[in-house]
């Protein structure tokens, strides 16, 4: 499980919401928070994607990473920027984080990988006049996603197995075990791409489907 999404199934207002305009629309939050620096409109967004997440009805067990992994991040970040730039300055950070972390995380556990892949590659159809081929682009998004849960799974398995063995403040017992898996994903994933010819120039095939893990 990853604390930056994953579908989530349900039925929800958000659930069958366009993937689309909810896509534009987290764009549009995370830009509107670098945009204004009032601490009073950032705090409103905070409450609007916690609200969103009230309406979506994404259960405890999927909130309570979300919220351990905020919680890390706005201490280390925020106690940096307090230091740095002050109090204030480091209020609009933390709430800036909260409000862009959160939207994006409500968009990856109500809409489906493939739904988001299959909404990149209509909304760039017309720029494939230009060059850009929608469907890698579509992939590429699809695969980040994926990856996303798919490393958060592997940290936790090996988080885990470090435990079980009575190693789990060690580093190395995580960072060594870890990085073996990670590139040894990262191995069979570009050996499958291949193997349907992405990344050949001269060919354009199908893109492969993208699996919900």
């Amino acid at each position: 499980m990853t604390p930056l999404g994953l579908y989530e199934p349900g039925t929800s207002l958000l659930h069958r919401a366009p993937t689309g305009p909810s896509l534009l629309a987290v764009l549009l939050i995370a830009a509107g928070t670098v945009l204004t620096s009032d601490p009073w409109v950032l705090a409103g967004v905070c409450g609007l994607v916690a609200l969103g997440y009230v309406v979506a009805r994404v259960p405890w067990r999927r909130l309570r990473p979300l919220l351990r992994t905020l919680a890390l991040l706005l201490v280390l970040i925020g106690l940096v920027q307090w230091w740095l730039l002050g109090p204030e300055r480091a209020l609009v950070i933390a709430l800036r984080l909260v409000a862009a972390i959160g939207a994006a995380s409500l968009f990856t556990l109500t809409t489906r990988v493939d739904d988001l892949v299959s909404a990149v590659e209509r909304g760039l159809g017309p720029l494939r006049r230009f060059g850009v081929r929608p469907e890698r682009v579509g992939l590429l998004v699809g695969l980040t996603i994926q990856s996303v849960g798919t490393l958060s799974g592997i940290a936790g398995q090996v988080r885990a197995s470090a435990k079980a063995r009575g190693a789990g403040g060690s580093v190395t017992a995580f960072a060594v075990p870890f990085m073996i898996r990670t590139l040894r994903h990262a191995d069979a994933l570009g050996e499958a791409l291949a193997a349907r010819g992405w990344g050949d120039d001269d060919t354009r095939p199908s893109p492969p489907h993208v699996a919900e893990p």
